[in-house]
């Protein structure tokens, strides 16, 4: 009989799992960190923004870095630019209008601990309304008459007027809520509810957000640890710091005639989507001779859109014949109310008394685009006699003390920005300088109804007015350029409202 041992098959099998096991931990050990999950992003801006809180100024800088990292609203506005829940789970609108009912999400906490629930909300909004608000918005909440907080997770809005474009709105990067203990201060140092948390803010060169661990929407939460916002004004530096790696992105790169750069790059993709950016030559409708309708026109009439676009912006960009996207509702194409046409752009001078044309000035910002489309600009208003100085306006300082405040000015030209903003032409006072009491009727009615098909037929009415009336030049919607890192996912392409939204973003190792 033999006998048969099993202990040293016991030690050599446990022998064997330890030597596995330190062979895969000197493996891990031995990972290096470009072959490790990468959590961080370096991500880059145009433009520094001045301050981190939205709902105290305008620019879009600001939202870029916080909405929907740092801040979040009662709702938020998607990719396509729908309406969605957010600190809002549900809402009801009752069948007059006038009385908005919110249930609130529970559990959720502002960055410094602070609990947010309706009484928050209601600090949110009355600080944006109040009459002392420096909210940039501050025009969406003037129809909330009162706000009730029968309870901790339901907010209730009186209105004094139906407004159909409220949920929208509160969508808004102006319209996040911020904390009763911290908003004095977030200017500076932002405490929000999103899923990152400010870090720090090197003045001229960067902002680090980081994961917030503690995000009350766990389906939500942020996939990356650390996110650094550069800023680098210069196309060429950008383009640069893209190639060598320093910047895995760039979401609105600034230079189109550079994209064709990247072309073939192994690590680099370009992208290019929709924004609601409307570059639109604004004239000062209360001065002469831009007080007559058939200059205006005239002046239209000589530009050919087509080679505006490929002079300004590398031929990337969609012609508009009215202050109105293709992304928005009811859009209409309008380029052809008043084409191209410069015999009868001439013929209207003349019939409205400038047979040989007349000289102003076009006060145009530094941004590239702006003095590239003056200098297009300016050669085909010269085909109709029509002399244009270019004047070089520091922005935004200098263009907003001389056009937006003090409206002294011939012509400028800007990119507007904000989503939906047609109603800037009923606004007074506004740069524009312009007045039509139907054009102002259609801004009130469109408020009148929440049902979009609706309103979608009021804001066709609108467009035609604008196209037909001209109280600027519409020239185009510039294109989103992107470039980043192919491994990257989550990044919008399009662009429904000015944000870097990075909640989604993760890389694809």
């Amino acid at each position: 009989m033999i006998k048969v041992s099993l202990a040293p098959s016991a030690r050599l099998m446990r022998r064997l799992s330890m030597g596995a096991a330190l062979s895969a931990g000197i493996m891990m050990l031995a990972l290096t960190p470009a072959e490790a999950a990468k959590t961080t992003l370096n991500l880059g801006m145009s433009v520094e923004p001045a301050g981190l809180d939205p709902t105290i100024a305008a620019p879009v800088a600001i939202g870029q870095v916080t909405w929907q990292n740092i801040f979040e609203g009662l709702v938020s506005i998607d990719e396509t630019g729908k309406v969605q829940p957010q600190l809002a789970k549900s809402w009801d609108i009752s069948p007059d209008g006038l009385t908005y009912t919110f249930k609130l999400q529970t559990g959720v906490k502002f960055h410094d601990g602070e609990a947010f629930d309706s009484t928050g909300a209601k600090f949110a909004l009355d600080r944006a309304r109040g009459k002392d608000s420096v909210n940039p918005q501050k025009r969406f909440f003037a129809s909330i008459a009162s706000i009730e907080t029968p309870d901790a997770e339901t907010l209730v809005l009186h209105l004094s007027s139906p407004t159909g474009s409220l949920i929208y709105w509160l969508g808004w990067p102006a319209s996040v809520m911020v904390g009763p203990k911290s908003a004095a201060d977030d200017k500076t140092t932002p405490v929000g509810t999103g899923p990152f948390k400010f870090s720090t803010w090197a003045k001229g060169d960067h902002v680090e957000l980081i994961k917030n661990a503690d995000y009350w929407n766990k389906d939500g939460a942020a996939k990356l640890e650390k996110v650094t916002f550069r800023f680098i004004n210069d196309p060429q530096a950008q383009a640069a710091a893209l190639k060598s790696g320093d910047l895995d992105a760039f979401p609105e790169f600034a230079a189109p005639e550079l994209m064709s750069s990247f072309d073939g790059d192994a690590r680099l993709a370009t992208k290019v989507g929709n924004t609601e950016l409307k570059v639109v030559a604004g004239m000062n409708n209360a001065r002469k001779p831009f007080d007559d309708k058939r200059v205006r026109q005239a002046l239209m009439m000589a530009i050919d859109r087509q080679t505006v676009i490929d002079g300004a912006w590398s031929g990337l960009g969609t012609a508009i014949g009215s202050h109105y996207t293709p992304n928005d509702p009811g859009y209409q194409d309008m380029t052809g109310v008043l084409p191209y046409n410069v015999e009868k752009a001439k013929a209207l001078l003349t019939e409205a008394g400038y047979p040989n044309g007349f000289t102003f000035t076009i006060k145009s910002p530094q941004m590239a685009y702006a003095p590239r489309s003056a200098q297009v600009m300016q050669a085909m208003l010269a085909e109709i006699g029509v002399t244009v100085n270019i004047e070089p306006t520091e922005f935004p300082a200098k263009w907003v003390k001389d056009v937006m405040t003090s409206r002294d000015y011939d012509m400028t030209i800007v990119a507007h920005a904000e989503p939906m903003d047609i109603d800037i032409y009923s606004r007074d006072p506004y740069y524009f300088n312009y007045k039509n009491p139907a054009f102002n009727d259609l801004m009130k009615k469109v408020q009148e109804t929440a049902d979009p098909s609706e309103q979608a037929k009021i804001y066709g009415e609108a467009q035609k007015i604008l196209a037909e009336d001209v109280p600027a030049l519409y020239l185009f919607v510039m294109p989103k350029l992107g470039v980043w890192d192919k491994k990257l996912k989550g990044l919008w392409e399009n662009e429904p409202i000015p944000s870097n939204v990075l909640s989604n973003v993760s890389w694809d190792e």
